[in-house]
């Protein structure tokens, strides 16, 4: 859910900016000294990414690597521009109440899907239903609950939801039943993608593996483990993309090391920077571009309540107490990443730089061990941490957690499964005692993040945790209407659930990449890569 003021504007040509306290991120337009753009008959970007995605379906996606690529594909009525300002989509303009509760969205005329349908108000009916519908398993679900009648749809007492009205073929209107916050900034998110009905109809869960859409690029092909691969559409709304390839090449195992050599040897276009390499040379080496932002975003490892190990409180505290976090951010990553010691990021409403985390305090974690019943970690079984990704760094990262939790008693092994889709399965399961994950936001702010995980009934709350303290909190938060009271309240919600011990943040990434230096007019905003908008990308060569 995003924060923002509670007075709606209109959007035409423009519109508006909810996040009132998050003063991020400019474009980044790279620049260079190169005289001439030459146009290929072929111009192809070529890019890595991370994993395999899970689906490339908008309304099921739940990870980076698949909103990377679907982000390409598909349009939503609006969208998020390079300083999180709300801009026009697929609805050209836009209009909102006095009281902020009925918004009206009118379509541009003659967009066609990819497949030569042109794009109606009922599909953007449709779409955004899917999001709310329970069988779409949307993560999304939580942030349309506030339009009329959603809740009855979602539990069944309606088949359709009542705020959402086609008002003619191109001007679709939407009715809340309270105004938390300008619903144009919630229709700017990744899941809120305008889809075809009949196709996700007659193709189902296949959709995800052949999608189409509006976007600026169209699907052409998915080799997995090897390549997902994009071609231009002409016909885009806003101009055809300059290049007429984007391929997506896999690395399954979030492999840097041999990503940043094959960006070397000039078979990627960009890549992501190896965690030993020198900031200061990167920067002013003039062979590459170098790009450097915050991220919204924060990286720890979760501790599954329903683990019977991990049952008592006590327990998991004495874990984050013995494991110097702010060691691993210098040893093993030099620095190049923000020390966590809450749960939100900097930037984001309700950042508490005052946070009283659980500081790396071996002697009170071995009392919190004999507390428990298990003094110098006698009767406690080893400790299962899973990870999806096995670097070089990560590994290192590993053995001085082990280290550190074999110096308090505590045996820890660790499993690695780079199988992205089967992790995140085993992960959705409750199956994992211990994890390591990466959550970055859908908007920039609190409520996605803490209400999300943390409340009991959040949608990735793989943790299995529930306090009742919490949920109030979180559930008061979002419905308060004074910005500073809501402010405190997220910030109480994030203290409990520190103390709580669910989570151990180990840090807050910065967005860091490296482009080939003929790469131009690459625009990040705090949302990191998916939202590179690759359309207005072109590569200029010296002749």
């Amino acid at each position: 859910m995003v924060v923002g003021t509670r007075s709606p504007r209109s959007g035409k040509g423009g519109g508006i900016s909810p996040f009132l306290l998050i003063s991020l991120l400019a474009a980044l337009v790279c620049t260079g000294t190169l005289t001439a753009w030459t146009q290929d008959a072929a111009v192809v970007y070529r890019r890595p990414l991370g994993h395999d995605p899970q689906t490339l379906d908008p309304v099921r996606i739940s990870d980076t690597y698949s909103r990377s690529v679907s982000q390409q594909i598909f349009d939503g009525l609006v969208q998020f521009d390079q300083t999180l300002a709300i801009k026009p989509a697929l609805a050209q303009f836009w209009r909102a109440s006095r009281d902020g509760l009925t918004w009206t969205f009118d379509l541009r005329k003659g967009v066609k899907f990819h497949h030569g349908r042109e794009v109606t108000a009922d599909d953007a009916v449709y779409s955004l239903t899917r999001v709310i519908d329970p069988k779409s398993r949307s993560d999304a679900a939580d942030l349309f609950l506030n339009v009329r009648g959603a809740r009855d749809f979602r539990e069944g007492r309606a088949k359709t939801v009542a705020g959402f009205v086609a008002l003619d073929r191109h001007t679709m209107q939407v009715t809340l039943s309270e105004a938390l916050v300008p619903f144009a900034a919630v229709a700017a998110i990744g899941h809120a993608k305008i889809v075809p009905r009949e196709l996700v109809e007659s193709q189902g869960e296949t959709f995800g593996i052949r999608p189409v859409g509006t976007g600026p690029f169209r699907f052409i092909r998915w080799d997995r483990g090897r390549e997902i691969v994009l071609g231009a559409n002409p016909e885009y709304f806003d101009g055809s993309p300059r290049l007429s390839r984007l391929v997506y090449r896999i690395f399954p195992g979030d492999q840097r090391d041999v990503m940043h050599d094959e960006f070397l040897k000039g078979n990627l276009e960009d890549a992501p920077v190896p965690a030993r390499a020198d900031r200061r040379s990167l920067a002013a080496d003039d062979s590459h571009i170098y790009v450097k932002r915050p991220a919204i975003s924060v990286r720890f490892y979760g501790l599954n309540t329903r683990t019977k190990a991990l049952k008592d409180r006590r327990v998991r505290q004495a874990i984050v107490h013995a494991i110097d976090r702010e060691a691993i951010v210098q040893d093993v990553y030099f620095g190049q990443y923000i020390f966590a010691r809450g749960i939100l990021p900097p930037g984001t409403l309700g950042f508490n730089p005052r946070i009283a985390g659980s500081p790396y305090d071996p002697d009170k974690a071995r009392g919190l061990l004999a507390d428990s019943g298990h003094p110098g970690g006698r009767g406690l079984p080893p400790i299962a941490i899973w990870s999806s990704v096995k670097r070089d760094d990560i590994v290192r990262e590993h053995e001085q957690i082990k280290k550190s939790l074999a110096a308090v008693g505590i045996v820890a092994e660790v499993h690695y499964l780079t199988n992205w889709p089967a992790f995140s399965k085993m992960l959705d399961e409750g199956m994992l005692p211990v994890f390591l994950y990466a959550w970055h936001a859908d908007v920039p702010d609190p409520d996605n993040f803490l209400t999300k995980l943390f409340h009991s009934k959040g949608s990735r709350n793989f943790f299995g945790y529930a306090n009742p303290v919490v949920d109030d909190l979180l559930t008061s938060a979002r419905s308060v209407s004074d910005l500073q009271r809501r402010v405190e309240l997220y910030r109480k919600a994030e203290q409990v659930i520190l103390d709580d011990a669910p989570i151990m943040p180990v840090y807050h990434h910065t967005y860091e990449r490296l482009f080939q230096p003929y790469v131009r007019s690459v625009e990040v905003n705090g949302l990191g890569d998916p939202y590179i908008p690759f359309r207005k990308i072109w590569l200029e060569r010296s002749r």
